[in-house]
């Protein structure tokens, strides 16, 4: 995962400040100066466990106040007109998803019930409303259980 057509269109969705290819990791820089803030975004295609195992991708996120680690990333959706990259892993039906703002602000929302991006949306309180909201636009390359595809 992370082809360099990935990154270029991650880099563009976010409008990236600044961008470069470490020794194993493309590192991503947003900053909004009007609200001073700074992040970045690190994207491993696959990481390496102590015993030099490869793993699935990773998305890592450093603020100034955060880091955040989102392990086995199976996809991701970029949205233009909302100015974010949603990043999803999905497992045992469960859903977590890191969604990255242009801004230089990100969510994190994990071990969400994937019956929620897809439910009635007016029937959920208004804190879990918001999690299966932001992770609905990801609902396309979630990977199909009952087809075996994307």
């Amino acid at each position: 995962m992370f082809e360099q057509a990935d990154i270029e269109r991650i880099s563009d969705c976010l409008q990236v400040a600044e961008r470069d290819f470490q020794s194993d990791h493309h590192r991503l820089k947003l900053i909004n100066n009007e609200e001073r803030r700074m992040l970045v975004l690190e994207l491993y295609s696959a990481a390496r466990t102590g015993a030099g195992e490869k793993t699935g991708a990773m998305v890592v996120v450093y603020t100034s106040g955060g880091h955040l680690q989102m392990h086995n990333c199976t996809g991701f959706v970029c949205s233009d007109e909302l100015g974010e990259v949603t990043f999803v892993g999905e497992h045992a039906g469960r859903l977590s998803g890191l969604v990255v703002e242009r801004e230089a602000a990100c969510s994190l929302y994990a071990n969400v019930t994937r019956e929620l991006i897809s439910g009635d949306f007016t029937r959920l309180g208004v804190e879990v409303m918001l999690s299966g909201v932001a992770l609905s636009l990801a609902e396309e390359i979630l990977k199909d259980e009952q087809s075996g595809g994307r």
